[in-house]
């Protein structure tokens, strides 16, 4: 009986999985609350198959965000008992690892469209659509009355605390490699700890820009580029926390740590991202404009 359940192959066929369709469902609810909800907080009615869901709308968002979130912690369970268990062998390790440069090139691409907007923006700000775009801009870059951030002052700090953040995560995995478990929590609790410095300075950042979403082209591609990275490095940031407490409960090996890599992957993009955001949105933008100060 032993020899007829024994592996003889590299591959590692499934069980039946109920992930895919959760999540599925999950994803449909939370972008129809999500549009619900905006809908409401312009006023108007979004009606299904007769019913307005306007009023609904938070509950829909928080039902449809509960099962993503629940799908997630259950499917990635699933694939690192999967580990455990031995079924992650040198081809399945192998394309686990091509689905992740998979996401980590759709991710790159989602970024390049937000700097498509922003170079679209200031390198032509009065040409193509004179009738409305030079309306906002005054045909110059950043738009005529818009004085913009400091690069120099908490952009480089954030600049400093990534380039930092991505020496000790690069530090964990070196640790990791010479199986030294103390290196590798430290190097990744110092990441965590960065990473969440990050978001308050940048939190602290928007509460004190001097213009908003809505004012200008300027404010929307900025909001955009930078928002997006902000949330990017909050993922991040939970991400390389669980890699912690996994790391804590001694789960990695030096032959067997898809889960760090991936993560410390991701957190390179990360890295990588925010240094183009900091020389064109922060640095770039900023020369002849006013600088806002105080």
């Amino acid at each position: 009986m032993a020899d007829a359940h024994a592996k003889h192959h590299d591959y590692h066929i499934i069980d039946p999985s109920p992930w895919p369709f959760l999540g599925s469902l999950g994803a449909l609810v939370m972008s129809i609350g999500g549009i619900a909800w905006m809908k409401a907080l312009n006023g108007s009615e979004f009606t299904i198959f007769g019913v307005d869901l306007a009023a609904t709308n938070f509950w829909l968002f928080l039902i449809g965000l509960f099962l993503v979130l629940f799908t997630m912690y259950c499917w990635w369970a699933d694939t690192i008992r999967e580990g455990h268990e031995g079924h992650h062998t040198r081809v399945v390790s192998l394309h686990l690892r091509y689905g992740m440069i998979m996401f980590i090139a759709s991710e790159l691409m989602f970024f390049v469209a937000w700097f498509w907007a922003f170079f679209d923006a200031s390198l032509f700000p009065g040409e193509a659509v004179q009738a409305t775009r030079a309306e906002f801009t005054g045909g110059v870059w950043p738009p005529a009355g818009v004085e913009v951030l400091d690069p120099f002052h908490l952009p480089l700090y954030n600049t400093i605390i990534l380039l930092l953040s991505g020496t000790t995560v690069t530090w964990a995995h070196h640790a990791l490699l010479e199986d030294d478990r103390k290196g590798l929590v430290w190097g990744l609790a110092l990441t965590v700890v960065l990473g969440v410095l990050f978001s308050f300075v940048q939190a602290y950042e928007y509460m004190h820009a001097p213009f908003a979403f809505s004012d200008s082209i300027y404010g929307a591609t900025f909001y955009m580029a930078t928002g997006f990275h902000g949330f990017h490095v909050f993922v991040g940031t939970i991400f390389l926390l669980v890699c912690l407490l996994r790391a804590m409960a001694g789960d990695f090996t030096p032959k067997q740590h898809f889960g760090f890599e991936a993560a410390a992957w991701y957190w390179h993009f990360v890295d990588v991202v925010w240094l183009f955001l900091f020389t064109f949105v922060y640095v770039w933008a900023s020369v002849g404009a006013t600088i806002a100060h105080g």
